[in-house]
């Protein structure tokens, strides 16, 4: 399998981005966004390979995680989705489809209302799009965490990639405001979405499957997928998963189908 990889300039960032695979002949490459705290490797280590061996597979690594480093800048889907686009412009690549986990699902429904032109098709995975999506207690949680509460799989890859003192607090208060400034979309914006959308969530996850039905039906003719499992384990995301890959095997076959059809 080919791999590449580099950094793409734009607004004082510089996005790492790796390519893995090779170009397949009528079907865009596929974008992979992680969640908050994480990396490529956390978030996509055991998924990549996989979906590698049927299409180009694109992952990259927002502002402050894993090997993209933080600027002055807040944290927002819409900066991300921004860098993005420098990344797909460095590439030579127009069209995408694009999976997003947990809080890379705002930077991939970002990136589908600001450029339909670029994502063909669309996966938002563990996320929720408005503020009722979760109750008061977990507005409360998040306003007064701390980057004890972070898993341990997150901090010891930051650590990894950047050892330096203070990158691990300044990554954790980068997610943290972002999702405390959260501001959701309305309806009305969310049914300008024109790409073609599969909403998944977990029966365990940090939304209720109820709401991920909602939220499907918000978005003009997206599909639906509950799972049964947590956070992100259906992805083989680390953290989640602690190394079962049963529910990412179970799940990879409806994830590919949605991109094929």
């Amino acid at each position: 399998m080919t791999f590449t990889h580099g950094f793409a300039g734009t607004n004082g960032l510089h996005m790492y981005y790796e390519v893995h695979g090779q170009a397949v002949p009528g079907q865009p490459p596929l974008l992979l966004i992680p969640g908050g705290g994480s990396t490529i490797g956390t978030n996509f280590a055991e998924l990549i390979p996989l979906l590698a061996e049927q299409r180009q597979v694109i992952a990259v690594e927002e502002e402050g995680h894993g090997r993209t480093q933080p600027t002055s800048r807040p944290l927002t889907a819409e900066n991300s989705a921004g860098d993005i686009l420098a990344v797909l412009e460095r590439l030579n690549v127009d069209t995408v489809d694009v999976l997003g986990f947990s809080a890379g699902g705002h930077t991939a429904v970002a990136l589908a209302l600001g450029g339909p032109s670029v994502v063909r098709r669309l996966i938002v995975a563990s996320t929720f799009v408005s503020r009722d999506a979760v109750p008061d207690e977990f507005w409360d949680g998040m306003a007064e965490a701390t980057p004890d509460d972070m898993p341990d799989t997150y901090k010891d890859a930051d650590r990894l990639l950047n050892p330096e003192p203070g990158h691990l607090e300044r990554l954790f208060e980068l997610d943290r405001q972002r999702i405390l400034n959260f501001p959701g979309w309305t309806a009305a914006e969310l049914g300008t979405i024109t790409a073609p959308t599969l909403v998944v969530s977990a029966d365990r996850d940090v939304v209720t499957a109820e709401y991920a039905a909602r939220m499907a039906g918000t978005i003009p003719g997206a599909r639906l997928l509950i799972v049964p499992g947590g956070h992100g384990d259906y992805l083989g995301e680390q953290a989640a998963s602690g190394g079962d890959l049963r529910t990412m095997h179970a799940t990879l076959p409806f994830l590919l189908r949605f991109l094929g059809e």
